[in-house]
């Protein structure tokens, strides 16, 4: 592994010893990453590159972000992630909320600022969330408002999580920064963690899966690339939440590296999906965590 940033090394040294560790294949040239990598510069990088600046990025119901917004609003967040939060590399912040562009630019600023995301689904009640926050040891929490009893109530049974924000008080300390407010990301390793996704707990406790910055591009830069076909001209919208694999690539990684936009629901089920659809006309459509198809 190259030198980690991380100076919380829990992640890192609660990984399987290196000889039951799976054999990593990064033997095409696509996956020749250089040793520093920080997926969401390079994610917001690519997607500014392929769409400019002020292509469509992120696509609420009633807002809508450019690719230049998104990465300059997710490192004002990181920079209040570091500096009122106290943040420091390596740290596991629970990200919870729904598939919305707020869930999406903290996903952003909580790599930035060299945190390890653990993402939740938002139906998870408080003892889930207990369990989830006492495996990962988790000390900081991301919580979109209308969700925050649920952790609130978790956090009563989990002394490590000690700093949680809401997405309105994030919003507000994040606008009001000074103009001019620089964030320099925190240069982490490609092999450095960068998300712990846990299972469902359908077969017992739930399990946590390490992934690495690294493996974050490597989704994108081996199915998406060769299989979705994406671009800037597309816009991609979905079911699966973002607190799975299956949602973070289809709806976040997939669309950034390709500078696509991703049209959120106003709300879950079918029905609203398919406004959705109808009003942004998307050109793919993920359909549900088995599988996708591409409407023409």
């Amino acid at each position: 592994m190259g030198a980690s940033a991380h100076t919380d090394r829990f992640v890192l040294d609660h990984l399987p010893p290196t000889d039951q560790q799976p054999e990593f294949l990064f033997d095409r040239p696509e996956l020749a990453y250089p040793e520093r990598l920080n997926a969401a510069v390079e994610l917001l990088r690519r997607a500014i590159a392929a769409a400019g600046p002020e292509g469509r990025a992120l696509i609420d119901h009633d807002h809508e972000f450019s690719w230049a917004r998104a990465d300059a609003i997710s490192s004002r967040m990181a920079r209040v992630l570091i500096d009122d939060m106290g943040l420091g590399p390596g740290n596991r912040v629970l990200l919870h909320g729904p598939n919305s562009a707020w869930t999406v630019l903290a996903w952003f600023a909580i790599l930035k600022a060299g945190g390890v995301v653990v993402a939740t689904m938002p139906m998870l009640r408080p003892a889930e969330l207990a369990t989830v926050l006492d495996k990962a040891r988790i000390s900081h929490a991301l919580v979109y408002d209308t969700l925050a009893g649920a952790v609130t109530e978790a956090r009563a049974s989990s002394p490590a999580l000690n700093r949680v924000m809401t997405s309105g008080e994030l919003q507000r300390a994040a606008q009001g920064l000074p103009p001019g407010t620089g964030f320099e990301p925190v240069d982490t390793a490609a092999d450095d963690p960068a998300l712990i996704a846990f299972t469902s707990g359908t077969t017992g406790q739930p399990k946590g899966c390490v992934h690495f910055h690294r493996d974050i591009l490597a989704m994108a830069d081996t199915f998406a690339r060769h299989t979705l076909d994406l671009g800037p001209d597309d816009i991609v919208a979905g079911t699966p939440p973002i607190a799975f694999t299956f949602g973070l690539g289809g709806l976040v990684v997939f669309p950034a590296a390709a500078g696509a936009a991703t049209a959120f629901a106003p709300r879950p089920g079918f029905d609203a999906l398919a406004e959705t659809i109808e009003r942004h006309t998307a050109t793919t459509l993920f359909t549900a965590p088995t599988g996708y198809r591409a409407l023409l």
